[in-house]
């Protein structure tokens, strides 16, 4: 157990330094390479700001995941780890395209979709996929929407200085607080090897966040975005098929809804508010509910810990109600905070915003 802590430590670390190290050389390619976010009206920046801190992000992911396996006997770059990581490395690749051509929606989500379908296609056999939901046609289709869909959310939220690194952050030591918890006799190596790639996204995300705060030298990009909510999405994935196993409830299928909650809440506000105003939906904007606070609060700083705060109170939430493993607990904690965030949903749609050109042609007379 000592060596297993070490270990832990040592990686998280590892994760941490080298982003940490690596973000400043990117910071000095990107605007070498002129690969920069413009200011303009839907966003607060007022200068320009490096665009590829993605790459710094997934970089130290992807190198701490190998480090993981080939450091650890009876660990083996096998097929589920080669889609991931595979997965993380496309995915980021069309975010660098995407931040620096730009590319059609469809073009885009047809790459969300592929990413999505590299990573179930080499984690899960046919018979699993039919076992979830009872069919397979059922089950694809589902985590297909759960996975494109908290790639888009995360993308939208990924708006304000910090708001997203350090979200991340926190949320990758959720799914290592999780793996801990549901740790046995029978799945210790399993368990093992999610806390260590939990541990390697958190530090990664961790140590690219000072220079992601507020005033920020450098922002995710798309790819940096898209990478993130590619990564919570299967490990989303990945602890709804263990908490589901643990408990032989698919009840528990929940909990990494419960566990994700703030990123869709944000983007069903933001999705309702732009339909409800005759907005467009996937244009740009400053109506997020970061920039609601933000309004209310008058400090992005202020605004990002107070994100942080409710994500860290999500997780530990989250940990308990499935170490307590209780199917009733579960689906209350689950509707309590859906009736919270639309509590809090009504109250920041009152709050004054800014409606870009970009979206103004769109509004209803």
């Amino acid at each position: 157990m000592e060596n297993r802590i070490y270990e832990y430590l040592s990686v998280f670390i590892m994760a941490w330094l080298f982003v940490y190290g690596l973000t400043p050389f990117i910071i000095r390619l990107a605007s070498a390479l002129n690969f920069v976010d413009k200011p303009e009206a839907r966003k607060i920046h007022l200068k320009n700001i490096p665009l590829l801190g993605g790459l710094s992000v997934a970089t130290g992911f992807v190198l701490l995941c190998i480090y993981d396996v080939l450091i650890t006997p009876g660990r083996y770059l096998d097929k589920p780890m080669l889609g991931y990581l595979a997965g993380s490395i496309i995915i980021v690749l069309i975010g660098i395209i995407d931040d620096h051509k730009g590319m059609k929606p469809a073009v885009k989500l047809a790459g969300q979709i592929a990413v999505s379908l590299l990573f179930i296609g080499t984690n899960f056999t046919i018979g699993e996929l039919g076992l979830m939901f009872g069919s397979i046609y059922l089950s694809l289709p589902i985590m297909l929407l759960w996975m494109v869909g908290l790639m888009n959310a995360l993308n939208f939220l990924d708006n304000m200085d910090g708001i997203i690194s350090g979200m991340a952050g926190i949320l990758g030591l959720g799914f290592f607080a999780f793996a801990l918890v549901n740790t046995t006799q029978a799945n210790q190596e399993a368990m093992a090897l999610m806390a260590l790639i939990a541990l390697s996204f958190a530090g990664s995300t961790f140590g690219f966040l000072p220079y992601n705060f507020n005033p920020a030298r450098i922002f995710l990009g798309d790819a940096g975005s898209m990478f993130i909510g590619y990564f919570l999405s299967s490990m989303g994935i990945l602890m709804a098929r263990y908490a589901a196993n643990r408990y032989n409830d698919r009840f528990f299928y929940l909990l990494p809804v419960l566990l994700l909650s703030y990123a869709i809440f944000d983007i069903s506000l933001v999705s309702y508010t732009r339909r409800r105003d005759g907005r467009q939906v996937t244009q740009g904007g400053r109506d997020h509910s970061t920039h609601r606070m933000n309004t209310i609060l008058g400090s992005v700083k202020i605004t990002a810990i107070m994100i942080y705060t409710i994500n860290v109170l999500i997780a530990l939430t989250s940990i308990i109600i499935f170490r307590i493993g209780n199917r009733h607990l579960l689906i209350i904690t689950t509707v309590i905070f859906a009736g919270f965030f639309l509590f809090i949903g009504r109250k920041l749609d009152k709050v004054p915003i800014v409606v870009p050109a970009n979206q103004q042609k769109h509004k209803k007379e």
